[in-house]
């Protein structure tokens, strides 16, 4: 391995340490806790070398905003995979982000706003875009009209979410029911919505 691949995968470790040593943090104490400071601790290095990675915690949360787009991305279209069947397949894809924000809690956390700011600038990334066509693509083809208008399509997304994601957040800030409950909650909202769709 030659010195410029060296240097190159020294600075690539450094930066993967920065980003894991942010998540420990906010695992053991929240996103209101994390700082440079606290970070560089954590790895044992100085303040400035952080921001030679990252020019202010606003980068690093950008980045492990879409880290988290990059899994949940691949989370859904796994579970879409498994079906052939469009109902089923919608179905899977919000079980597979229900099942997502709960594995990774602090990435759902820091991705869409439960319990803090969420990041703002998620808008221009192209991972956010690729989530958004597995749900408006699957969506289309559950739909009976053969060229369905665009709002319509974008209306039954948010209906989707809007009741998936507040599901989460009730029972993200403690608030919710048990799992048992919770699962019959989801899949109930779920039928009811594809059912409408069918319609």
């Amino acid at each position: 391995m030659g010195s410029k691949e060296r240097i190159q995968r020294l600075k690539d470790e450094t930066r993967a340490n920065i980003l894991d040593a942010a998540l420990q943090i906010v695992k053991e104490d929240g996103w209101q806790a994390l700082s440079m400071r606290k970070i560089a601790d954590k790895i044992e290095y100085t303040a400035p070398i952080i921001y030679e990675y990252f020019s202010s915690k606003e980068g690093i949360l950008l980045e492990l905003t879409r880290q988290g787009y990059i899994i949940l991305g691949k989370e859904i279209k796994a579970a879409k995979s498994k079906f052939t069947r469009t109902d089923e397949q919608l179905e899977g894809m919000w079980i597979a982000y229900w099942n997502f924000a709960f594995q990774y809690k602090e990435f759902y956390q820091l991705m869409f706003g439960v319990d803090m700011i969420c990041c703002e600038q998620k808008k221009s990334m192209p991972e956010t875009e690729f989530l958004d066509k597995l749900f408006f693509d699957t969506i289309k083809d559950l739909m009976k009209a053969e060229h369905p208008d665009e709002d319509v399509i974008c209306r039954k997304y948010y209906t989707f979410w809007s009741i998936i994601h507040g599901l989460i957040s009730i029972n993200m800030v403690n608030r919710g029911r048990n799992e048992e409950m919770n699962q019959h909650i989801l899949k109930d909202a779920l039928k009811g919505i594809i059912k409408y769709i069918n319609e």
